[in-house]
């Protein structure tokens, strides 16, 4: 499990900001009328905010490039 979460801390930690985030916006901006489908209710605008904080953080993550030195054109 430990694994996994050092594997995946920004994805976790663009999740977590991205949903402070969308809440903050609800309370503060929100939507007065209800009809906004995202910003209306809290729980909507959390989610959306946990989804494109974990999305947008995710493209920092390292991808591990595997092969032989012969796959990457060092033939001897």
């Amino acid at each position: 499990m430990k694994n996994w979460v050092l594997k995946n801390k920004w994805i976790l930690t663009g999740v977590l900001l991205g949903a402070l985030g969308g809440y903050f916006y609800w309370q503060q901006i929100g939507c007065a009328s209800g009809t906004c489908l995202i910003t209306s209710h809290w729980q909507n605008s959390t989610v959306y905010g946990a989804i494109m904080g974990g999305l947008l953080l995710s493209s920092f993550k390292k991808e591990k490039k595997h092969g032989n030195k012969s796959e990457k054109g060092n033939i001897q």
